[in-house]
């Protein structure tokens, strides 16, 4: 049975009433009723006919079939003349068929029957569309065709591209040349596939041969496994055809180009679905928090789930990295006693991060401190930008509706790279441990969560969503399409198992802040950057006025006519009252200063690509800060932000040092979105010395140490600025003294109670004793000098006196050497300490007995162990000035090298790889006094790539060294010897000072070291 001319459903009708006579099963009725078809047919199909039954495949043909025809050209008229089919041109907006008269003008004119256009012909006309190389549409801007952001994922990384959707080709197919670029896995077809147009004329692209199956992500949340043709196509890379389509039947908007949502099919098959709740695994979500979920995305709530976000996420290709420098050592950090409370807070967190699986026990060599950590220069950078707000897209400025939501531990969600974690090590008083999940404070995790998370929202950014670092802001135009924004982005996050703090997200506003205030007017400065010198109370007092201009002052050239502005204010404090008298133009001139002060060009929005500066001050009753950066050419220091903070009660008791960092944690908290990942290190200056050494501290206590983890989040240096210059600061910190009930001086001594400094009876006698014994011109300033007579009652009333319990000559001599002064203190002192009787009876001697010799190892067989060292500073001899001297230790043979001065490092190795070991060979052991020669890193690599042992004398003590020490004195005497008459020849004699003692008996072994190495005694007389 052949199909013939007519329809594939003509065609079944008959098949199936032949088949029904037969009793076959469905297998060889398939292939009997495909060899039916005509050959344009079959080719169609030899595409999707994988996973068919019977009827499905019937219904297939049947649709193909019925599409084709429909593409067919019309028939010419019996009239037309021409004999062979023309190609027909893809449809395309404002192109039409040209009439029988028109088409005679253009033949007549030469004109190009397409465009109507003189000087080429049809066949070459530059606007016809080209013949596409595949069985899809001949125009990919055909408005029955739409792009779409995919994602193909494979088992190494992740691929974002963008894919053609096409009702009128016939096959999924993939670029070849994209997946060459990329190293897509290929499958060989069994047998080659021809592709034809849909008028069956073979395409230029020749034969498919291989396919490919990938996981592709198109959408939010849509995730399938797809068999993609491999061929060669125009761009996008990847096409999408009717099966597709068919299969899918998602709901598009033509006008919008873009899939809407998808059929409830897919629902089931291509979208995730949220696992059932268990008992152990709850949302955490009680009914009061869950009633700050709007209804909308109720059935989403899982997003917002605590438990799943402290559960350890598994590995994917969005592992961090951590790759160190070349030749970079990890940190080793020491353990440091901590008080009770540093080691409660600390074994909670640890107890915490393992219940977690954050962190487990390491061995790793890597050991970081558990508090602060410097931010070390041994990883190799991750450059990622930031995305910058002010810069922000169109559609950010004209939205109306606007969601932000924060992400629950955001680092945590990343792991670390398999093999990687050991860099991570940190060592506490309960053990050592290494993190298996990106921490807090590692140098590269801003940038690395910036990438992860713009890969994760790749397909919506800066179309409806923003993010920066863990903050997603969502924008849009109306509340339907907020909504449907919304719930992407909360389904985007549970496919990619992350989880937001419902309690600091804020839905549906019409105003928001997210780095700066963002409405419906566009992106303004964030009212709470300027609420400390907006509310800024007006002065009562005269000091607090000078305040005010004092912090003005800063500002000063950024005001135009500023003089002019602050005339009333200026005048208020000449007139020398305590309290000044506001007139109307003094009030004018307080407002127009604080809303210069909070408006451009002063106040200036904070850019990422320069360093911030943080000034923090703190008081008896706040803390304050500025928020500045360099801008403009010449740089110039404008404001950012300003902070203020009223202390509470609690904090009021605090003490200097921890006011201040309070203050520098306070600023870090406002800020954070600026400060935390910032392209550079940004700067603290503070008025509080003390600050510059926090991060380097060996104790903190228990409120420093909660604080501990929060600095590590922040890359800084603490600059000390003296107060004077600390004021703007300052006149934040000291908004809220007016606020305080007023101090009273309450007295501390009662008044019956006198006063007076203690006068030592010592110190009289030697002011009196200086007016016959002056102090000679040599005497420092800053010390007393101590007459003869005086001397030796000092020393005895400082060495026996409770307060310094009888110490020894070094202690005593610094004791009165900070005070007092005569020449010969130190000699003094000494003989006095010597002497004292309650030393010499009381005090133990701290020095060791000495031990017995520790003689050197016995050699097992020649040069297995030298010994070398230097003679220098001898006269020029033919260019030399310095000897090496070598003697092997079994033997006591000897080598004498001469060098034309002190050799370095690697003069020494290439005279004795020359001159001994290519003779020799190479030694177990090399024994040498500590020279710099001896101890650089490029001797300790060589010795250790020759596999060498190095052995080193102990300092100051050559006799452990004693051959090469006892050579030495033995080749100074031969040269000393022979070289009396004229010592610029000694180079001449010694190749004799070394045949020498080779040619002696040795006492050790008995015999000569040429006897003992080369088997024989060389003549006396050579």
């Amino acid at each position: 049975l052949r199909q013939g001319k007519n329809t594939v459903a003509d065609y079944d009708l008959t098949f199936r009433t032949l088949a029904a006579q037969t009793g076959w099963p469905d297998d060889p009725l398939k292939l009997l009723f495909r060899k039916g078809l005509n050959a344009e047919l079959q080719s169609e199909l030899a595409c999707r006919d994988e996973g068919r039954s019977l009827a499905q495949f019937i219904d297939l043909a049947i649709r193909v079939d019925n599409l084709l025809r429909a593409r067919r050209p019309p028939r010419l008229p019996t009239s037309t003349v021409s004999t062979v089919q023309p190609y027909s041109e893809p449809m395309q907006l404002g192109v039409t068929h040209i009439s029988s008269e028109e088409r005679e003008r253009r033949i007549h004119k030469n004109l190009c029957l397409y465009c109507g256009l003189p000087r080429h012909m049809r066949s070459s006309c530059p606007t016809r569309p080209s013949r596409k190389s595949a069985a899809v549409s001949s125009d990919s801007h055909s408005s029955t065709n739409i792009e779409i952001p995919v994602i193909l994922k494979l088992k190494s990384k992740t691929i974002h591209t963008t894919a053609l959707v096409d009702c009128g080709a016939a096959g999924n197919f993939i670029d070849h040349d994209f997946v060459r670029t990329h190293s897509v896995p290929l499958i060989p077809c069994v047998s080659h596939v021809a592709v034809a147009a849909v008028d069956g004329r073979p395409l230029g692209s020749g034969q498919i041969q291989h396919t490919t199956d990938l996981i592709l992500c198109s959408g939010a949340l849509h995730t399938e496994t797809i068999r993609l043709f491999v061929l060669t196509t125009s761009q996008p890379p990847i096409i999408l055809v009717f099966p597709w389509l068919e299969q899918h039947n998602p709901l598009i908007s033509w006008t919008e180009r873009q899939i809407l949502k998808w059929s409830e099919s897919c629902q089931e098959r291509c979208l995730p679905r949220i696992p059932p709740k268990t008992e152990g695994d709850s949302l955490s979500l009680k009914s009061p928090d869950l009633a700050k979920l709007p209804r909308e995305y109720w059935d989403l709530a899982e997003a917002f789930s605590k438990n799943r976000a402290s559960q350890l996420p598994p590995h994917c290709s969005t592992d961090r990295a951590i790759d160190l420098l070349p030749g970079s050592q990890p940190p080793k950090g020491r353990v440091f006693p901590l008080s009770q409370p540093e080691s409660a807070a600390m074994k909670s967190y640890i107890d915490e991060e393992l219940k977690k699986g954050f962190i487990r026990p390491s061995t790793s060599p890597a050991s970081a401190g558990f508090f602060f950590v410097k931010k070390t220069e041994i990883t190799v950078k991750f450059r990622y930008p930031l995305p910058l707000v002010p810069a922000a897209p169109e559609q950010l400025c004209t939205a109306k509706f606007f969601t932000k939501l924060d992400l629950r531990s955001a680092y945590n969600l990343i792991r670390i790279r398999e093999g990687d974690e050991w860099k991570t090590g940190f060592s506490t008083t309960t053990g050592h441990y290494e993190y298996l999940v990106m921490p807090f404070g590692l140098v590269n995790s801003p940038s690395v969560f910036q990438s992860f998370i713009n890969d994760v929202f790749r397909d919506m950014l800066n179309r409806w969503v923003i993010v920066y670092i863990d903050d997603i802001l969502i924008y849009s135009d109306s509340f339907s399409d907020h909504v449907t924004h919304v719930r992407a982005v909360l389904q985007r996050l549970l496919q990619h198992q992350l989880f937001a703090k419902l309690e600091k997200c804020e839905f549906h506003q019409t105003r928001i802040s997210f780095l700066g205030y963002i409405s419906p007017d566009g992106v303004a400065m964030d009212d709470a950057k300027v609420h400390a010198v907006v509310n800024w109370p007006q002065p009562t007092t005269i000091k607090e006025l000078q305040r005010f201009l004092g912090f003005a002052n800063f500002y000063r050239r950024f005001i135009r006519n500023f003089s002019a502005i602050s005339a009333p204010l200026t005048s208020m404090i000449k007139r020398g009252k305590q309290h000044p008298l506001w007139t109307p133009p003094a009030v004018a001139a307080f407002q127009e200063l604080k809303n210069r002060f909070t408006s451009a060009p002063i106040l200036r929005h904070p850019d990422p690509d320069l360093e911030f500066i943080v000034e923090v001050d703190a008081s008896n009753t706040g803390t304050g800060a500025v928020l500045s950066q360099r801008q403009g050419n010449p740089p110039k220091m404008y404001p950012c932000a300003f902070f203020s903070h009223k202390l509470t009660p609690t904090e009021q008791n605090y003490d200097v040092g921890n006011c201040e960092l309070l203050a520098m944690k306070a600023a870090f908290e406002e800020w954070r979105h600026w400060l935390e990942g910032a392209k550079h290190p940004f700067t603290v200056l503070t008025d509080h010395r003390n600050l510059e050494y926090i991060r380097s501290a060996k104790q903190l206590n228990h409120r420093q140490a909660r604080w501990a983890l929060f600095f590590t989040r922040f890359n800084f240096s603490v600059t000390y600025r003296p107060g004077s210059h600390n004021t703007k600061a300052d006149a934040l910190s000291r908004l809220h003294d007016s606020h305080m009930s007023p101090s009273t001086n309450e007295p501390i001594l009662s008044p019956n109670i006198i006063v007076a400094p203690v006068q030592w009876d010592i110190l009289m006698e030697i002011s009196e004793a200086r007016l016959t014994d002056p102090p000679p011109a040599d005497c420092p300033l800053k010390c007393s000098y101590v007459p003869q007579a005086l001397r030796q009652r000092l020393l005895q009333l400082v060495h026996y006196s409770p307060s310094s319990g009888h110490p020894g000559i070094t202690t005593t001599v610094q004791l009165l050497t900070n005070r007092y002064w005569w020449p010969s203190l130190q000699t003094d002192t000494m003989a006095f300490v010597k002497e004292c009787p309650v030393c010499n009876t009381s005090k133990s001697t701290h020095q060791l007995p000495a031990g017995l010799l520790q003689p050197l190892p016995i050699p097992r067989h020649p040069w297995s162990h030298i010994a070398i060292d230097f003679v220098t500073d001898l006269p020029p001899s033919s260019g030399y000035t310095t000897v090496l001297t070598v003697i092997e230790r079994f033997s006591k043979a000897c080598r004498f090298i001469p060098l034309p001065k002190l050799p370095s490092t690697l003069e020494t190795t290439e005279a004795l790889y020359n001159q001994v070991f290519h003779f020799y060979g190479l030694p177990e052991d090399i024994l040498s006094d500590r020279g710099p020669q001896f101890t650089s890193q490029v001797w300790t690599s060589f010795c250790k790539l020759l596999n060498i042992n190095v052995s080193l004398t102990s300092g100051y003590h050559p006799q452990s060294n004693g051959q090469a020490e006892r050579l030495n004195q033995e080749l100074t005497r031969f040269l000393r010897t022979y070289c009396q008459q004229n010592q610029n020849d000694w180079s001449r004699y010694l190749l004799w000072a070394e045949y020498a003692p080779n040619s002696l008996r040795k006492p050790s072994t008995n015999i000569t070291p040429f006897q003992c190495i080369l088997g024989f005694q060389p003549p006396l007389f050579p």
